[in-house]
């Protein structure tokens, strides 16, 4: 009986033996999983960062038409304040009757570094910029504002942050942070025994918790692992975790990771954090040009972030920075001079920025682009995205757009549904660059996120007809003889018309359901009518139309049949738009861009979206397109545009497609190419043609975004003028012939050589045979004097031979 106790006794001991080490064998293997995961949690929160989507900035340059609530709501946007007296401080302006004083804030954009600084704006009588000085009298021809930010790509992370490197961030800033939350930060191991048991005392003398005594690596253990519960369990997890941290990193590592990862606010639905946002978030600057003031201001932010918002309770917040400078005068971080200098200066915060609202279908559509370029993981990398928005201009159209539709809902009740609202599209582009500067594909983001304006293929219809037109005008191949070139006075017939197709007869009506006889191409055009236009797509062919809109840039599936003419194949309202900006731009095709450049973390530019482009016609065959479509803004289906108001230059064309199932309005000014789409996406009738459903839109966008003589702001001014290659004929409109004596005309557009050469007057027979006659006489005369010289040599050639 004792042998069988004491073996159990032994065993007994045994298995306590192994308990031990399996105990510490899982201690051992707990500690390297944990500091394993504080590693990774730790290097993750410095690397993730959100991708910042920003819009272009506005320039101001000598010459421009720019109107004060123009720059003035441009300045709000971006959070500057007015001045109160005469200085005008670093995110601040003030206008005066003929001179703006901006002080403008240092920024980074993808092609250069503005150091910012004061800028005075001088006008002239006109209201048009005169003169641009800097702070120091300097002239320039330009200035730059800094980029709205208008999105971001968040990732999973709810957390907006800016990561900086603690060689960016001032020596003050540092200091503050110190003496308020860890004075003895670079001499305990994460641990402040000195701190805890004065913490101790103090509590226990108030009888509540008055004190902390956590250090900052404590804090940062607790901001990334850890909940905000205080429980003696999270105590020791987080005393646990610093020890990690002081083992594994060094005190600058650590420090900076802290400035990176502390809570100082929020923004919406998204937490700032760190440092680098909280500058730019509440004042407006990069971390490395805080002053002292605004470096304590933060600091004091870490205790309360809510408490002491310098957006919500100033009052508060300046008491909070002021307590953080009496300390860091006290612990010796500062001295009396700056302290005082310091603490008796204001607290001015920029204006809380207006959150980021609108242009969600563009930034949808940027990233598109940058995953087809092949730039995928954009959440949390931390990247700034330049893009070509106008956010003045992207405002516009959203507010043109919403009002069209509400509008055209009162006047007809019956396109108000509630299941599927009838819906918008509006592109504008810049001609010369191919630059998107506004883009609304729905009348709701947060209803549809499907972007109408790239990816609805619908039917253009009449808008389609100046593309056929440009088929027509344009110069057949080398050789061909000028007197078979289509011109705007070239004579269409409108009269009943049948082509017979593999699916049966194909028979054109015109919206009316009329025929008017012989009438010109320009005129057919500006009153959109279809059947001489299907006469003109037979005439010049299916294929060279299908041609000529790929020249153009429409790049969806086009199909070569007669009905094309009338625009019956598929396009979207980007690919349209983006075909009338060729004829902006006089035939120079510019490659569609969205974004500028793409930098990372570091400021390094890693992608550069450089414009391109190519010539795909000659200016003056577009310009003859573009006569004809002004025409149609004056006396044709665009006649809307002058009754709404819009009195600048513009050439247009309305497009209604069968049943009425859509409704288009493109166009464009000198320097903006405007497209607009209306429809239900279920292809329901609207009853309304293009004119009546798409043109208010534009007409409303088109006079916010220039003004209504076209000449306001950065794409207002320049007219459209007639280029080298063309020649101004008169012509009779009813023949197509040149006009003349008795037969009167009317000014018409050729390219040069193409005029008719026979002309309507009736004495042009006379003329001819008078003509002919003098001309017969005149080489008769020409054949004697040459007869007679052949006779003349061969008289002396006989002498020669004979001596």
């Amino acid at each position: 009986m004792k042998a069988i106790w004491v073996w159990a006794r032994g065993r007994s001991r045994f298995e306590a033996l192994a308990a031990s080490a399996v105990a510490l064998v899982v201690i051992a293997a707990g500690l390297v999983a944990l500091e394993a995961v504080t590693v990774a949690r730790l290097e993750d929160s410095t690397v993730q960062a959100p991708t910042r989507i920003y819009a272009r900035p506005l320039v101001l340059h000598l010459g421009m038409q720019a109107s004060r609530s123009l720059v003035e709501d441009e300045l709000e946007w971006l959070g500057y304040t007015r001045a109160a007296g005469r200085d005008v401080g670093i995110g601040e302006y003030r206008f005066e009757s003929r001179v703006w004083t901006i002080g403008r804030r240092p920024f980074r954009h993808h092609e250069r570094i503005s150091q910012g600084g004061t800028a005075r704006v001088r006008f002239d009588y006109r209201g048009r910029i005169a003169r641009i000085e800097d702070g120091g009298g300097e002239r320039l021809t330009h200035i730059t504002l800094e980029p709205e930010l208008i999105g971001s790509f968040q990732g999973t992370s709810s957390k907006d942050r800016v990561p900086v490197r603690l060689s960016d961030v001032p020596d003050h800033l540092v200091d503050a942070v110190l003496t308020i939350e860890d004075q003895r930060f670079f001499e305990h191991d994460g641990l402040d025994l000195r701190r805890i048991v004065a913490a101790s005392l103090a509590n226990l003398r108030a009888g509540q918790v008055r004190q902390g005594a956590s250090t900052l690596t404590q804090q940062l253990a607790k901001n990334l692992f850890l909940n905000p519960r205080r429980t003696i369990i999270r105590k020791v997890r987080e005393a646990a975790i610093a020890a990690v941290l002081e083992r594994r990193y060094s005190k600058e590592q650590i420090l900076e990771a802290y400035l990176n990862e502390v809570y100082l606010g929020q923004d919406g639905g998204l937490a700032i954090h760190g440092v680098g946002r909280a500058a730019q978030y509440y004042f407006g600057k990069d971390v490395s040009a805080l002053d002292l003031g605004e470096a304590a201001t933060l600091a004091g932010l870490i205790r309360g972030p809510g408490l002491y918002s310098p957006f919500r309770r100033l009052e508060a917040a300046r008491m909070r920075r002021d307590f953080v400078l009496r300390r860091m005068e006290g612990v010796g971080a500062v001295d009396q001079k700056t302290y005082e200098e310091a603490v008796n200066s204001p607290l001015i915060v920029r204006v809380e920025a207006r959150p980021a609202r609108s242009a969600r279908y563009f930034i949808d559509y940027v990233r598109e682009q940058l995953r087809s370029n092949g730039q995928d993981g954009l959440a949390g990398e931390g990247l700034a995205v330049f893009t070509t928005l106008d956010t003045r201009l992207q405002r516009a159209a959203e507010r043109a757009l919403g009002q069209g539709l509400l509008q055209l809902e009162s006047q007809y009740p019956n396109l108000t549904r509630d299941d599927s609202p009838i819906q918008a599209a509006l592109v504008a582009l810049e001609p010369q660059t191919g630059d998107i500067l506004a883009m609304v594909g729905g009348r709701d983001y947060g209803a549809s996120q499907f972007n109408r304006a790239v990816h609805a293929r619908r039917q253009p219809g009449s808008a389609f007809k100046p593309v056929v037109t440009l088929a027509a005008l344009s110069r057949r191949d080398e050789g061909a003889d000028d007197e078979e070139q289509l011109t705007l006075a070239t004579v269409l017939h409108d009269e009943r018309f049948v082509v017979q197709t593999r699916q049966g007869p194909w028979e054109p009506v015109n919206y009316d359901r009329r025929f008017r006889g012989p009438i010109t191409l320009r005129e057919a055009l500006e009153k959109s009518l279809n059947v001489p236009f299907a006469r003109l797509g037979m005439k010049v062919g299916p294929e060279r139309i299908v041609e000529t809109a790929r020249s153009l840039g429409i790049e969806g599936r086009l199909i070569a049949v007669p009905s094309i003419a009338l625009g019956s194949n598929e396009v979207t309202p980007l690919e349209l738009t983006r075909a009338y900006g060729v004829l902006a731009a006089g035939g120079y095709r510019a490659d569609t861009r969205a974004v500028f450049g793409v930098l990372d973390r570091e400021g390094e530019l890693i992608a550069r979206n450089d414009r391109t482009g190519e010539q795909v016609y000659e200016l003056a065959e577009t310009y003859l397109v573009t006569s004809a479509l002004r025409g149609a803004v004056e006396r044709g289906t665009g006649r809307g545009l002058r009754s709404l108001g819009y009195r600048g230059e513009v050439a247009a064309k309305s497009g209604t497609t069968n049943d009425f199932r859509d409704g288009w309005f493109i166009g464009y000014t000198p320097s903006l190419t405007v497209g607009v789409w209306v429809g239900f996406d279920d292809g329901r009738s609207i009853g309304l043609p293009g004119a009546r459903a798409a043109l208010p839109i534009f007409t409303g966008f088109l006079v916010e975004a220039v003004g209504a003589y076209g000449d306001r702001g950065p794409y207002g001014g320049g007219r459209f003028s007639i280029p080298p290659g063309i020649e101004v004929v008169e012509v009779d409109p009813r023949t197509g012939l040149r006009a003349g004596l008795g037969c009167r005309g009317e000014r018409e557009l050729f390219l040069r050589g193409t005029a008719p050469r026979r002309s309507c007057s009736p004495y042009a027979v006379v003329r001819w045979l008078r003509d002919g006659e003098e001309w017969v006489s005149e080489q008769t005369h020409r054949l004697r004097l040459e007869l007679q010289r052949l006779l003349e040599r061969d008289s002396r050639r006989r002498r020669g031979g004979g001596r």
